[in-house]
């Protein structure tokens, strides 16, 4: 999920907490806790500074976002409301364990997906059924935090309201997602799922051998051929390694890629963010560095 969306679930999680009993140092390390563990596997972006071997790709979502640490990312926020605070409370260790494991469980469901199970497996989990900015996210906490305004004596009841609009909201999508998936797998090799903005809506990318078909769908609509591509498979993609490292991360980061060889450009790109005639995941060196 996007920032201002990680942002939310944090502080929605804050707002589920019932503080009328709370001291003012109380409340600020909950806060701290709640918001600052919804966002701190995103602490990997900072790894660009020092990535020289092109492998940026594989490390943002990468280890940061694993299951396994989700309770170090916890014990840290315990420390800091202690540092900071003074405040002495188990209850913030849970609360911090929440928020890292919605956090890296939520981005399983966008078309990047994560390295949930690392340093294990450093396999990207992507499900594709919800899409990386979603508002109805977005509206249900806004709804939420509308209604605990007006009337704050129960307000974390809202709160804890909109959490499971939230989950049914997963729910449906993904089941929707994984019908439309299903439909595909008797047709084609490949199949990558990418949810649309627009709710119960999907971009579908399938592959044959060299053969790439995006197709519009949902279970409401029929299908729509969107993109037909085809990939040089063929192609000796040693150079574009050697010149390009981000290539072969690309190419091992993604479901699978299209090939271009063309005479002009030789590189590969993720189908999954093709729009308009091009994907902005595209990594490729031109014919003069290939000579």
């Amino acid at each position: 999920m996007d920032s201002i969306t990680h942002t939310l679930f944090g502080l929605a999680l804050y707002g589920a907490v019932d503080k009328k009993d709370m001291e003012k140092s109380q409340k600020r390390a909950y806060l701290l806790t709640a918001v600052g563990a919804s966002q701190i596997p995103d602490i990997d972006v900072i790894s660009q500074l020092w990535d020289s071997e092109g492998l940026y790709q594989m490390w943002h979502r990468g280890i940061t976002h694993s299951v396994f640490l989700t309770p170090v990312w916890a014990l840290l926020f315990v420390l800091l409301s202690f540092l900071l605070f003074k405040v002495k409370d188990l209850k913030l260790f849970f609360l911090g364990w929440l928020a890292v494991f919605i956090h890296n469980t939520s981005d399983l469901f966008n078309a990047w997906g994560t390295g949930y199970l690392e340093p294990f497996s450093n396999i990207r989990i992507t499900f594709g059924t919800i899409p990386i900015i979603d508002f109805v996210f977005w509206i249900i906490i806004g709804t939420a935090f509308i209604a605990s305004r007006k009337n704050k004596a129960k307000s974390s009841f809202y709160f804890k309201f909109a959490w499971a609009f939230i989950a049914l909201h997963i729910v449906i999508q993904s089941v929707q997602g994984w019908l439309i998936y299903n439909q595909y797998e008797n047709d084609y090799k490949q199949i990558a799922l990418s949810a649309g903005f627009i709710p119960w809506t999907y971009t579908v990318i399938t592959k044959n051998d060299r053969d790439i078909a995006i197709f519009q769908d949902s279970l409401f609509t029929e299908r729509e051929l969107q993109y037909e591509l085809t990939s040089d498979e063929e192609a000796d993609l040693d150079m574009l390694f050697s010149k390009k490292p981000e290539a072969k991360t690309l190419t091992e980061w993604s479901p699978f890629v299209v090939i271009v060889d063309d005479g002009k450009r030789l590189g590969v790109y993720d189908p999954r963010f093709y729009r308009n005639g091009q994907s902005f995941l595209f990594e490729y060196i031109d014919e003069t560095q290939i000579k």
